[in-house]
């Protein structure tokens, strides 16, 4: 067996306190969204809420600001609130078996797998093991590891691998979950253009159940990766569930290239509506056209996303986190000690609208401890020319506004403002459409596709449009008509650059409400 201890680091946010007022004032630097103290990161893994805390896990390279995809680690990172984050030790390392990629991790309250004896319960990591040597020409496999100390140590199952594939190289990114209704272990893996749902009743013993998606051609726009099914509550309402199928979609590289791409190009996600009973994802939509396809999000930036397990059904949410970043241009950000950050955790919500069921995401409720109120305002005629936030300057900010369309033509805010650096957000009220320009947003020359418009469509609601922006040193996430649409795009301005600006285009505007909150950072840079 091998198992796998921190030795070099300890879960005591005091004791990192001088490291991070240090280290995490870089360039950048994000300062109210996850990052590692060091070295690349990309997808989230291994996600789960066990005795008092959150556990993010996610593919690391730690010797490396680039992705050594023959030496991926898990990384990890604990917290008691999804807000302020402990990073540890990475926790899973690569071996003879081979690098250690995506997966999930479960709390096998129930002892199904024979691996916790008298503890009754703990941790198991179920990922998949790239270059593995076990069967020729099927490098990428399932194995799982456990854990009887809170993710502490790590020891890897002696009869790994636990799944292999039938044919394909691409087999990978296991989510796992609990089935209630037939007392199984449900896997949904990505297997290139398709997912198949396996079962187990001991995480050790798997049989293929069904496939989806290899019979609709016109969702096949890059390799599929990190999927997720969810079970989740249809307004609010708990007699009445739906289940969602996320997949990510991985930059095609040219690949089918009449295929058109997700919305900003590169890497996305999508999402399926639909039923699953145990074995086999049925959506509600036929899915015979583009025009069907759901996106999760219309930035570049949001990718990989996966849902915590664990969490209780007392607190009842389902939350989730993404990898802020896009396979067209990962390798190549500006950050120099540190490469790859995560989104804000959102809670999912499934909410009927005239044209049926949409998922919504909205910034998790634990954000609000980091707010201090800048300013806030109500009842104003906004007109072209004026700007009422000219006194206000800000590096990092949560705007929330709520507008009632008039005669403009377009409306926003200017984020990250200064002679020669904006950010964009802005309303085309005849298009029906939100957008975020980053053209002219900060440096952009690291790669030709980073500068872009990106646009989502969304109408007004009673003739208003809502719209809730996070801005930090390197990204901005928006999130219009209550997290009904969201673009999630990175920028990286000069720190100076601070202005901010309300604007109004061919016309007025009524803005009903306005309130502005720095977030104080969580690494404890409070005086920048």
């Amino acid at each position: 067996m091998d198992t796998i201890k921190d030795m070099h680091l300890t879960n005591d946010n005091s004791s990192r306190k001088g490291s991070r007022n240090s280290c995490y004032r870089e360039t950048y630097r994000p300062q109210f969204h996850y990052s590692p103290e060091k070295n690349w990161m990309n997808d989230p893994n291994g996600l789960v809420y066990f005795e008092g805390e959150y556990h993010l896990f996610y593919q690391h390279t730690p010797h490396d600001t680039r992705p050594d995809f023959g030496n991926m680690h898990w990384g990890h990172a604990v917290s008691k609130d999804l807000v302020h984050w402990t990073e540890l030790p990475p926790a899973i390392p690569p071996g003879e078996d081979g690098a250690i990629f995506s997966g999930s991790a479960v709390v096998d309250k129930n002892n199904t797998s024979g691996f916790f004896d008298e503890e009754g319960s703990g941790l198991v990591a179920i990922y998949t093991n790239e270059g593995n040597k076990a069967q020729p020409g099927k490098p990428q496999v399932q194995s799982i590891a456990y854990s009887k100390d809170k993710g502490r140590t790590w020891t890897k199952y002696e009869g790994n691998p636990v799944l292999f594939p039938t044919d394909t190289l691409d087999f990978r990114d296991p989510k796992v979950i609990w089935h209630d209704e037939s007392s199984m272990w449900i896997m949904v893996l990505a297997v290139r253009d398709h997912v198949e749902f396996y079962t187990s009743p001991n995480l050790k013993e798997w049989s293929f159940a069904s496939d989806f998606g290899s019979d609709i051609p016109h969702i096949h726009r890059g390799i599929f990766e990190c999927p997720d099914v969810i079970r989740i509550q249809v307004d609010d309402d708990p007699n009445t569930t739906k289940w969602i199928l996320m997949l990510s979609i991985g930059d095609r590289n040219g690949v089918n290239p009449d295929d058109p791409e997700p919305p900003a190009g590169g890497s996305g996600m999508m999402y399926f509506i639909g039923n699953f009973d145990g074995k086999s994802f049925t959506p509600d939509e036929t899915l015979e056209s583009i025009d069907t396809i759901k996106w999760v999000d219309y930035g570049s930036d949001f990718y990989a996303a996966v849902t915590w397990n664990g969490i209780s059904n007392e607190d009842g949410r389902k939350i989730w986190i993404g990898w802020m970043n896009n396979w067209r241009y990962a390798t190549t950000l500006p950050s120099k000690e540190w490469r790859g950050k995560t989104s804000i955790p959102r809670e999912l919500q499934l909410r009927t609208y005239p044209e049926g069921l949409r998922l919504i995401q909205t910034p998790i409720n634990e954000l609000s401890q980091l707010r201090k109120p800048i300013l806030s305002l109500q009842d104003l005629t906004i007109k072209p020319g004026m700007n009422v936030l000219s006194d206000i300057s800000a590096a990092k900010a949560e705007i929330i506004a709520e507008f009632e369309i008039g005669t403009a033509v377009e409306f926003g805010f200017k984020v990250r403002k200064s002679a020669n650096q904006e950010t964009i957000i802005g309303y085309n009220i005849s298009n029906e459409e939100l957008f975020v320009d980053r053209t002219k947003s900060s440096a952009t020359d690291f790669h030709s596709d980073f500068t872009a418009k990106h646009k989502a469509p969304i109408k007004p609601e009673h003739g208003r449009v809502q719209l809730s922006i996070y801005v930090d040193w390197s990204s901005v996430e928006v999130f219009g008509n209550h997290g009904k649409t969201i673009i999630s795009d990175m920028i990286f301005p000069d720190l100076e650059s601070k202005g901010l600006e309300l604007y109004a285009i061919g016309g007025e505007l009524r803005l009903v409400s306005l309130q502005i909150n720095d977030l104080v950072s969580i690494w404890g840079n409070e005086t920048v």
